[in-house]
C-alpha cells in the first residue's frame, strides 16, 4: 500500500527516534547538568502514548460524541499536568483558566462553521486549544508566583498603604503574566517566514494543498493567541486572589 505521507515511514523512523533520544539525553546530562533520564522517559512515554492515541483516535474519530468524550479526557490530563506545575497542593484550580480559555474557542469555531461536528476534526482542533491553554497556564502561573515571591516585600508594602491583597499582587505581578504569551505571539508573527507550524506541515505532508493548509493554520494560530490570552489572565487572577500560592 502506498503511503499517504511525504515522509519515509520505514525502519529509519526507529533509528531517527533513538538517535534524537540519545542526543537529547546526552546534552541534558552533560551540558545542562540535569541527568539523562528525563529526556529518555519523556521519549518512551511519547512512544507509548502516541501508540495508544493512534488506536483510540482511529475508533473515536468515527463518532463525534465519543470524540468530545476523548476531548474531556485531554482536558482532565491538561488540568492535572498544568496544576501540578504551578501549585501541586491546589492543582485543580488549573481547570478554571484552561476551561475558560478553551470553551469559548470551541464554541466560536463550531458556531462559525469552521470546525465541523466531525470526530477527527474535533479531536484535532480541541486538542490544539487544550494544549495551548495548558502551556500558557503553566507558564503564567509559575512566572507570576515567582515574581510575587521575589517581590513579597513590595506586596506587603502596598497592603500597608491601603491596597487590598488582590490589588497589591496585581500591581506587582500583572506584567509578568504577559510573558506566557510570548511563544504564541512569536509563532503568529513569524509564521511562514521562520516557523511552519504543526497544522500546516501535517496537512501538507498528508497531501492537502498548501492553500488549504495555510487557511487551517491561520485559524489555529489566531485562536491559540486568544486562548493563551484568556488562560494567562485567569491564571493571573487565581494568583492575585491567593488561590494559587507558593506555600
Amino acid at each position: 500500500m502506498q503511503s499517504t505521507t511525504l515522509l519515509g515511514l520505514g525502519p529509519g523512523v526507529v533509528v531517527a527516534v533513538v538517535i534524537f533520544t540519545v542526543l537529547s539525553a546526552a546534552v541534558h546530562h552533560w551540558a545542562l547538568d540535569g541527568g539523562g533520564l528525563a529526556p529518555i522517559t519523556a521519549s518512551v512515554r511519547a512512544v507509548v502514548q502516541l501508540a495508544v492515541v493512534a488506536l483510540l483516535v482511529s475508533q473515536l474519530g468515527q463518532d463525534p460524541w465519543l470524540a468530545l468524550l476523548f476531548a474531556l479526557v485531554m482536558y482532565a490530563v491538561a488540568v492535572l499536568t498544568s496544576g501540578r506545575r504551578v501549585d501541586p497542593r491546589r492543582w485543580w484550580w488549573a481547570a478554571v483558566p484552561i476551561g475558560a480559555a478553551v470553551l469559548p474557542a470551541v464554541v466560536i469555531l463550531l458556531a462559525t462553521g469552521v470546525l465541523p461536528f466531525d470526530g477527527l476534526a474535533l479531536i484535532a482542533l480541541i486538542g490544539q486549544q487544550v494544549g495551548g491553554a495548558m502551556t500558557t497556564t503553566s507558564l503564567a502561573g509559575r512566572r507570576v508566583l515567582a515574581e510575587l515571591s521575589v517581590r513579597r516585600g513590595e506586596v506587603e508594602a502596598a497592603v500597608a498603604l491601603g491596597f487590598e491583597w488582590r490589588a497589591a499582587r496585581l500591581l506587582v505581578a500583572r506584567h509578568t503574566a504577559r510573558e506566557a504569551l510570548i511563544p504564541a505571539l512569536d509563532q503568529a508573527r513569524t509564521v511562514g517566514t521562520v516557523v511552519l507550524p504543526g497544522a500546516f506541515v501535517g496537512m501538507v505532508l498528508g497531501g492537502a494543498s498548501p492553500v488549504d493548509a495555510a487557511i487551517v493554520q491561520l485559524v489555529v494560530l489566531v485562536s491559540l493567541v486568544a486562548v493563551g490570552a484568556i488562560a494567562a489572565a485567569v491564571a493571573l487572577e487565581l494568583c492575585a486572589k491567593g488561590l494559587w500560592r507558593n506555600t
